[in-house]
């Protein structure tokens, strides 16, 4: 395992996003997701069966596992000394949630670490989606536009996270009742640091290292995630854009035929990847929406419980900003993929031309009208589909526990 290689890999999306932000002619090669990918494999923690073939990765993966479940284990056994305490049974409830997703997504993936590998390939064959050649039309802008919102939107959540891990790792030194930047617990005392400094001292740099490589690889697979549906949505619009230009780019019978024909099959293939994407992320998209829904519930009520106490109020509100920035950003993009896919219907629609095109051309155009009526989602049965309506409405739930629960502890 080279540091240095593995540093500029991780890198690489960073450092070509920044090229492509300050030179608008240049292009990127790849997709986001594939930057993403990259990254995962530069923490060594990239789960398909190629992956895992090479030196040294099932014995790291396993070890990575392991970690996360000891971790997750002493956060269990610490909310047993917490009890009675209702600020720190808080804490530690929201820090076990957090961390369980983290676990459950390290174990989800090593099942279906193939399958996400699959359709990111697919998603790198077919970028970026225009037709080639005679006929092609300019999607300069809309690939750029799309390759540097991923840009942004991981270079602001790594900010986010450095100073949420930094506040995390730190909180001993500002917050007086704390030896662990986690609240935990081990047998025999060791986590006291009175009676074992050797230990606790051993115990702190453990958890500095697991969560932080932890949070780093969420980080990376969020990205990727959030990115393979962002691709998804370019298709979308590079296909509504081709419609519409339809009868001034084909100028014979034929040729639109053959172009029609074609955009039918683009819009399945479209429908075929999402259909995989949402089977590869069924489950950690039912556990994202769990978890932030629980996060969300507990941080807002123990601010206000703690709210004498602006050190633990600001920690708490900290993570729940995370918890609804992270529901946000899917809950706009899951709308985005919904309504963009409505607009394939209105572009079918505005390529027919009536002195153009035969009886077979007007039979694709209303065969992708017809399909187009049912919307494109981002769905995880039996949850409802990710959009803003839905996201409004975990939101209300959210404050209707929190007022029942707030009245229940006046």
């Amino acid at each position: 395992m080279d540091l240095r290689s593995n540093f500029q890999r991780f890198s690489q999306l960073f450092r070509v996003g920044w090229k492509v932000f300050r030179d608008p002619q240049l292009e990127s090669r790849h997709t986001p997701s594939h930057y993403c990918r990259e990254q995962m494999k530069a923490l060594v923690l990239y789960t398909s069966s190629e992956e895992r073939q090479l030196p040294y990765r099932s014995l790291w993966h396993t070890f990575v596992v392991i970690q996360l479940s000891l971790f997750f284990v002493s956060l269990c056994y610490g909310l047993t000394e917490s009890i009675g305490d209702s600020v720190q049974m808080g804490r530690d409830f929201a820090f076990i949630i957090g961390t369980f997703f983290i676990t459950f997504k390290v174990y989800y993936f090593h099942w279906f670490g193939d399958d996400l590998d699959e359709v990111i390939n697919n998603l790198e064959a077919f970028h970026p989606w225009a037709r080639k050649g005679p006929g092609a039309i300019d999607i300069r802008a809309g690939k750029r536009w799309n390759f540097l919102v991923g840009f942004f939107l991981a270079s602001f959540w790594s900010l986010f996270l450095a100073i949420f891990v930094t506040l995390l790792m730190t909180s001993p030194m500002w917050i007086q009742q704390q030896n662990l930047p986690f609240h935990s617990a081990f047998p025999f005392q060791w986590h006291d640091r009175s009676t074992h400094p050797i230990t606790h001292a051993i115990i702190y740099l453990f958890q500095i290292f697991v969560m932080t490589y932890g949070i780093i690889w969420l980080l990376s697979m969020e990205g990727l995630s959030v990115s393979i549906y962002m691709e998804l949505i370019f298709g979308i619009e590079v296909l509504c854009l081709e419609l519409r230009l339809l009868s001034q780019r084909c100028h014979s019978d034929d040729e639109m035929k053959l172009e029609t024909t074609r955009l039918v099959k683009f819009h399945q293939t479209i429908i075929e990847i999402l259909d995989r994407t949402n089977n590869v992320f069924h489950g950690t998209l039912i556990m994202q929406m769990s978890v932030n829904f629980c996060l969300v519930s507990v941080s807002v009520l123990e601010a206000m419980e703690a709210r004498r106490d602006p050190k633990v109020v600001g920690q708490f509100g900290v993570l729940m900003l995370l918890a609804l920035g992270h529901l946000s950003m899917w809950s706009l993009f899951g709308d985005k993929l919904s309504n963009e896919s409505l607009q394939i219907s209105e572009a079918a629609y505005e390529a027919y031309e009536p002195t153009k095109g035969s009886k077979e051309v007007y039979q694709d155009l209303r065969f992708i009208i017809q399909r187009a009526q049912h919307p494109l989602v981002m769905r995880a049965s039996p949850y409802p589909s990710f959009n803003l309506i839905n996201y409004a409405a975990i939101l209300k739930q959210c404050y209707g526990i929190l007022t029942f629960m707030l009245k229940t502890l006046d």
